[in-house]
């Protein structure tokens, strides 16, 4: 999701009406987005909201709309300034991105236990950056979901096969669990992932190896995790930092987990950002 759009969410249900009416027209290359999706459009889950609403009316609680009205608007992101990879067999292990801009990244993980259909709709409409570490055999069985987030600026990366924890296995195992994961998500959506997290954030050097050699260019911890619509800080700041690392899980509550996030990043003072534009 380009670094240069402005994340300026529209807070009445008249824009919003405006908006969900001339999605069809606007589709891919609306200019918000400077980012030109390839994949397919999403199907848009909510109801579009009646024209002659009240604009003083306010959404269903939970509802997109609702969901929409709750997000801050933030300053927009500043140009990314990639951090520089080292040139070594191994690949680096940040929990939180070594950056100074006043940038933060949400993670989602998983993939197999729940796929709310309105967070489709919610990353579109919030324009919410969001990089996906799935594991492989839950991409295949929802394809179709994840492709329709890729579609709205998401982007699908690395998180093994199996989930099963990493450290202290043979390189063998581990290559294993990590190419053959590339390998599947590459068939599925047309891009070799380029980032990897270890399954509960267990790790060796043997994993970094592995993770280097199976094509990831960095691997990522986290500094914050949200669950329940709670954010749990994991360093001493107990604030979000430039740089941290958002981790959430495809479960029922990733609304309520997304919307605590954009607002945590808010309060902070700094402006969610994708991963991938700092990791090249």
């Amino acid at each position: 999701m380009s670094a240069t759009r402005a994340r300026r969410i529209p807070v009445v249900v008249t824009l919003l009406a405006v908006l969900a009416l001339t999605a069809c027209s606007v589709g891919r290359g609306h200019p918000a987005h400077a980012r030109q999706f390839t994949a397919v459009q999403p199907t848009p889950s909510a109801s579009t909201p009646s024209a002659s609403a009240s604009p003083s009316a306010k959404p269903a609680f939970k509802s997109l709309a609702w969901y929409v009205s709750q997000v801050p608007t933030f300053p927009e992101a500043p140009q990314p300034q990639p951090v520089p990879l080292p040139s070594t067999d191994s690949a680096p292990i940040w929990h939180r991105l070594p950056t100074d801009q006043k940038v933060a990244f949400i993670t989602i993980d998983d993939g197999g236990l729940a796929r709310p259909p309105e967070v489709i709709d919610f990353i579109w409409e919030a324009r919410i950056p969001v990089t996906m570490f799935l594991n492989s055999p839950a991409a295949a069985e929802n394809t179709d979901y994840f492709r329709q987030i890729e579609a709205v600026g998401g982007i699908v990366e690395n998180h093994t096969i199996t989930h099963s924890s990493l450290a202290g296995r043979s390189y063998d195992y581990q290559r294993q669990e990590i190419c053959g994961a590339a390998d599947r998500l590459e068939g599925l959506f047309g891009k070799r992932p380029t980032l990897f997290r270890p399954p509960f954030g267990e790790h060796d050097s043997t994993t970094l190896r592995a993770a280097h050699d199976c094509g990831a260019k960095a691997v990522f911890h986290w500094t914050e995790t949200v669950h329940e619509g709670k954010v749990r800080y994991q360093t001493p700041e107990k604030v979000i930092q430039p740089g941290d690392v958002l981790l959430m899980h495809f479960r029922p509550a990733l609304m309520d987990d997304l919307l605590a996030a954009l607002k945590a990043i808010h309060r902070a003072g700094l402006t969610p950002a994708l991963l991938e534009e700092y990791v090249r």
